[in-house]
């Protein structure tokens, strides 16, 4: 959803990462550009405006020309300043109330309610074992209550029977006593929606709220909404009082401007993303990490996650074990493969790996078909478990049988044996020679980098002292590897997470204060 605005800041960036000074009139040019890179993507005028003058308040000060890398200093403010934007921390669904805690969604028609209720159900059931109870309020919508009982089904919650006549209001008192009854933990409660705010839709959403009196009140966005996205959460704000938003189809090709407009105009925390139409695509918004990928910085804390949602610790043992050996079968390719699927595929992991800008842009240029994988876990399901094992017994006409299996030409089964046996080759180098090997592999650029490397035991105090101070160690902390008394560890005193890093940090020179908004109910008041 990004795409296009972290395109267009990239190219902001490149000019200003090469100069080594930068004048006043430089930072006016980025920030008109910024500007326009902001407009363009839907952020609402009075959050670009505000945006724009804090940037310009540390970028044209003490922050950028006592920086030794101005360029990079101005793409750090702009990182803070937009994690200010989106909020400063993660801020999860409460669960902090007496059973059943009463969750109520609203938004307008087709902003995908109704899945996003399924989905935060099966979060529930699956992650933290709730027993969550879930009811339709929608008497409007044609099938609406049949849809979210076969969505109940499909993610093993319990869903309210459907009783004909019933209003929302009395379907709300009933949804509160079989939770009671039933002893659920999580009630959610789904709303009727409306092509359009209208006043019958606030009432009546007004009057549900008084009833079942929710815990939370989460307000379904759809990310292309676009500017009127800041419209659409204020009147629900005003009315229902929203403690957070959901922002769904996030994986479209919208400009992303919702997500940097709605938190900074109402000052309520987006909770969870929708990230594509599968149950389990439904993750938590963390601020930080979003401007990461904005900038193209990369998501790699989501990237781990992601990939222990779907490795087992299990699965891993046994690859490491294999792979300590130097074996790697088509069976473990099949399975990486599969892997990789569940993760998103090619895209779904280049988007969060950093400073891969320009190699997306060259996959998307080459058209990467992502069905490829589908295609070779087909040829290799086409095998025999003995072929699997041993790819060398693939001759001519095993490949031609297993083609005609698989619908596919003899080529591609080419394509991928030569794939595996260069991913054996290298699994082989990494068990005999480790790390050395591996560095080989790239060139001998990292062998060389790992080859010129001192033996730090061997050398004289005072040269390690000096190495010390120049990348602003204390000399103390390198004494207790060389026999003196244990010292307290660097990585100790530093904080493990980066957004609390660069808070640690603002008190230093050159790396400024908080950050404050001109009248904008999410972030702050004007001083």
């Amino acid at each position: 959803m990004f795409d296009s605005l972290s395109d267009r800041l990239g190219k902001i960036f490149d000019g200003l990462r090469g100069r080594g000074a930068l004048s006043e009139a430089d930072v006016d040019a980025a920030l008109r550009e910024i500007r326009r890179a902001l407009i363009e993507a839907d952020v609402s005028l009075e959050v670009v405006r505000a945006f724009v003058e804090q940037v310009r308040d540390r970028a044209i000060g003490v922050e950028v020309t006592r920086s030794v890398t101005p360029g990079q200093q101005v793409v750090k403010i702009v990182h803070d300043e937009l994690v200010a934007v989106l909020g400063e921390a993660a801020v999860p669904i409460s669960l902090n109330a007496v059973a059943p805690v009463t969750i109520l969604m609203v938004g307008l028609q087709g902003s995908g309610k109704t899945t996003t209720t399924a989905k935060i159900a099966k979060r529930f059931k699956d992650r933290q074992n709730k027993k969550v109870l879930l009811a339709s309020l929608d008497t409007r919508r044609p099938a609406a209550m049949e849809q979210l009982r076969v969505l109940g089904e499909q993610v093993g919650v319990a869903t309210l029977p459907i009783v004909a006549g019933e209003n929302p209001v009395q379907i709300a008192r009933r949804a509160a006593r079989e939770g009671k009854l039933g002893g659920f933990d999580i009630l959610i409660l789904d709303t009727a929606g409306r092509t359009h705010i209208d006043e019958e839709l606030m009432a009546e959403t007004a009057e549900i709220k008084a009833v079942s009196n929710p815990h939370e009140v989460l307000l379904v966005v759809d990310a292309l909404t676009g500017q009127d996205a800041v419209n659409l959460a204020r009147s629900f704000d005003q009315r229902v009082d929203i403690t957070g938003i959901v922002m769904t189809r996030v994986d479209g090709d919208g400009r992303g401007g919702a997500a940097l407009s709605m938190r900074a105009a109402t000052g309520k925390p987006i909770k969870l993303i929708g990230t594509g139409e599968k149950m389990d695509a439904l993750e938590d918004f963390h601020p930080s990490r979003i401007a990461d990928r904005i900038l193209g910085m990369g998501d790699i804390v989501s990237l781990v996650e992601r990939a222990a949602e779907h490795v087992s610790a299990e699965d891993a043992q046994k690859m490491a074990k294999k792979l300590k050996k130097g074996s790697f079968d088509l069976d473990d390719l099949r399975g990486q493969l599969q892997q990789m699927k569940k993760m998103g595929g090619m895209n779904g992991l280049m988007s969060m790996m950093p400073g891969v800008g320009q190699m997306k842009k060259a996959m998307a240029n080459s058209n990467i078909d992502e069905k490829v994988f589908d295609r070779q876990i087909a040829i290799i399901g086409s095998m025999t478990k003995k072929e699997r094992a041993e790819p060398d017994l693939l001759n001519a006409s095993r490949r031609k049988r297993i083609a005609s299996g698989a619908g596919v030409e003899v080529s591609e089964i080419n394509k991928l044996i030569k794939q595996h046996r260069q991913m054996a080759d290298m699994m082989k180098k990494v068990s005999k020679g480790g790390m050395g090997s591996l560095a080989g592999m790239f060139g001998g650029k990292m062998g060389g980098m790992m080859g010129g490397m001192p033996d730090l035991s061997k050398m004289d105090p005072k040269q390690l002292e000096a190495m010390a101070r120049q990348a602003g160690i204390d000399p103390k902390q390198l004494q207790q590897g060389m026999g003196a008394p244990a010292q307290p560890q660097l990585a100790d005193k530093l904080p493990t997470d980066v957004g609390a890093l660069f808070k640690s940090a603002r008190g230093l020179p050159g790396l400024g204060g908080a950050p404050r908004f001109p009248g904008l109910p999410g972030l702050g008041k004007k001083k």
